[in-house]
């Protein structure tokens, strides 16, 4: 069996898209908060005012997490749930709150994984400049110094950000997500620099604050090219790590982390958009990362045509999400053998699952054949890497249904079927399956 022993099987969720709670104690907003009141911005008007309600229901979510047999939990800290001005005074409430989640989980057995950072910029920051003020890096350094500080007790394993591709890409450039911002795209450089910055000096506090050994990273965006062919497959590992002119490459954002400078086509790019910086913060976003943690959920087939590289357009028949995604479980194959030879570094799927059009038959049951044969088929795909690479875990994205950022409630990813009215929760077929993946160390894949 490729999965080795100690593999961390796990269910993933993001503050925003769970708790609810949006207006709780004294917690502070955050920009999607304010994004969701805007009308138009969000389908149908939904927001995560209210979300699963995981905020008071955080108990009983981890007895079902037990219950389904879950090793490891990836969450985020809602940073102005802890602290309502994104800097300053802690909140009792939001302190208390997530030592709880993190007492109930010890108690149960499951080992958390703390993200710091998955989209829900304090709104009292984000008035300041948020990721484009100079001091961004410091405010979050203070940030992880507070999570390092109360929380740091219970969790042994920190991802530092979410997806910077889609807060800085879509939530900076494009205006698609919060802060639903459309800057020049030197402007953009200049908040993923500082993004940059932020992580490495959150790295270097976490590990000066917690008095033991921790495994710190980042979780990161990655849809890989793919090879049409065996002899495609150099071809499409530089094109997975080419420079494409928009922020969706995960070598933008790891090579300065983990090499401590830009790849060259993205310095030239820089360079021609006019966006300079001190090459002294290289020496303070250059991390130790012990582990790489890939969102991956398809990937796009290349092959070589004339000598140029020729993008595939999938067949009529290509099977697609509910999200409109292909489903291709190759991208968990050549996705981490990618990351592995450019990198070296312990791999960790940390986000991958499948959104489905579905609901509660009329026997209260929620059955979803294909979200089970979709996991047998991209965990096949995992198991083959893993013989070849060093992978150290895979979080199924995600544990319950939630709050799908701008679609709203309308994108089913859920182990755990959510009744928005309520609040119900229903386990689906997939959630047993998946109970026995994690019993079997993945050989229920394989039958």
């Amino acid at each position: 069996m490729a999965f080795k022993k100690d593999f961390a099987w796990g269910v993933a969720t993001a503050s925003y898209q769970i708790e609810g709670g949006a207006h709780e104690a004294d917690k502070g907003l955050n920009v999607w908060d304010v994004g969701s009141a805007t009308p138009g911005r969000i389908f149908e008007g939904h927001s995560g005012d209210v979300g699963c309600d995981h905020y008071h229901r955080f108990r009983e979510d981890v007895a079902l997490m037990k219950q389904l047999g879950i090793k490891a939990y990836r969450f985020s800290i809602n940073w102005a749930r802890l602290i309502p001005a994104g800097i300053g005074r802690v909140s009792e409430d939001g302190r208390r709150f997530y030592t709880e989640l993190l007492q109930a989980l010890k108690e149960a057995g499951i080992e958390p994984w703390i993200t710091l950072f998955h989209w829900d910029y304090p709104y009292a920051l984000y008035l300041r400049g948020g990721w484009l003020n100079a001091a961004s890096p410091l405010w979050f350094e203070r940030y992880a110094k507070v999570c390092a500080e109360l929380f740091g007790e219970f969790c042994d394993h920190f991802i530092l950000i979410n997806e910077p591709q889609c807060f800085l890409g879509l939530g900076h450039w494009t205006g698609e997500h919060a802060p639903f911002l459309k800057l020049p795209t030197a402007e953009v450089m200049r908040a993923a620099h500082n993004v940059l910055l932020a992580c490495g000096r959150a790295e270097k506090v976490i590990r000066s604050t917690i008095p033991r050994p921790v495994k710190i990273g980042t979780a990161q965006a990655y849809w890989p090219a793919l090879p049409a062919r065996e002899e495609d497959y150099e071809l499409a590992k530089r094109d997975t790590f080419a420079c494409h002119k928009n922020f969706g490459s995960v070598n933008y954002y790891t090579d300065p982390l983990i090499f401590g400078r830009y790849p060259e086509e993205f310095a030239a790019w820089q360079h021609e958009c006019g966006f300079t910086y001190p090459k002294s913060d290289m020496d303070l976003i250059k991390s130790r990362t012990d582990f790489y943690g890939f969102n991956t959920y398809s990937g796009d087939y290349v092959t070589e045509e004339g000598g140029e590289l020729k993008r595939l357009t999938p067949p009529m028949s290509t099977p697609k999400t509910d999200m409109r995604w292909n489903v291709h479980p190759d991208a968990l194959y050549y996705g981490p053998k990618f990351l592995w030879e450019r990198y070296g570094l312990p791999l960790v799927c940390t986000e991958n699952g499948v959104a489905l059009a579905e609901w509660k038959d009329l026997n209260g049951e929620v059955k979803d054949p294909a979200r089970i044969d979709f996991l047998k088929r991209y965990l096949r795909a995992l198991s083959r890497a893993a013989e070849e690479t060093e992978i150290d875990g895979y979080f199924h994205w995600s544990f319950i249904d939630n709050i799908e950022w701008a679609e709203g409630a309308s994108k089913k990813f859920g182990l755990v079927h959510v009744d928005y009215d309520t609040l119900e929760r229903t386990p689906k077929d997939s959630a047993r399956f998946y109970q026995k993946v994690i019993a079997t160390n993945g050989e229920e894949i394989f039958r």
